[in-house]
């Protein structure tokens, strides 16, 4: 499966768009982060303080990047599921990892088909830092909503 233009948009929304490196929110530091949540290098340059980047890059890191997230998730998931779960989970795994997300609850409840459970476990991952997050409780409410519909 590949995400859909409502997953993009679910991602872009909640990831922010900047054209100039930020700190992460949790920790005011690394990992630094550009565009829609980017933060492995680009070109090779790791994302630090003052880099900037042009829309056109943004975009781009976000459509190439996302392409390894839909395979690691079509490895990992072994029951069906509709697009919107897809994106949902698209949508997690770009923010938390896929290394969390592989080792997830959540990924446990979906391939023993257990849907609502795996629904449920979107709201384990509203913290950074172990600070609780109000913005990753936004994000995951509506990556649940989206999983669910």
């Amino acid at each position: 499966m590949k995400i859909s233009e409502q997953g993009l948009a679910l991602i872009k929304r909640f990831e922010g768009y900047s054209l100039k490196a930020y700190p992460d929110p949790a920790t005011g530091g690394a990992p630094w982060t550009i565009g829609y949540g980017w933060t492995k290098p680009v070109n090779g340059i790791p994302v630090q303080p003052g880099m900037t980047i042009t829309a056109f890059k943004a975009e781009q890191l976000l459509r190439c990047g996302i392409v390894s997230y839909e395979q690691a998730l079509n490895k990992l998931i072994k029951v069906p599921v509709t697009q919107a779960q897809f994106d949902a989970m698209i949508s997690l795994a770009w923010n938390i990892g896929t290394m969390a997300f592989s080792t997830s609850t959540l990924l446990k409840c979906l391939n023993q088909k257990n849907y609502r459970g795996a629904a449920e476990q979107f709201f384990y991952w509203n913290r950074a830092g172990d600070k609780f997050m109000p913005g990753l409780q936004q994000r995951r409410i509506a990556e649940k909503r989206l999983f669910l519909s």
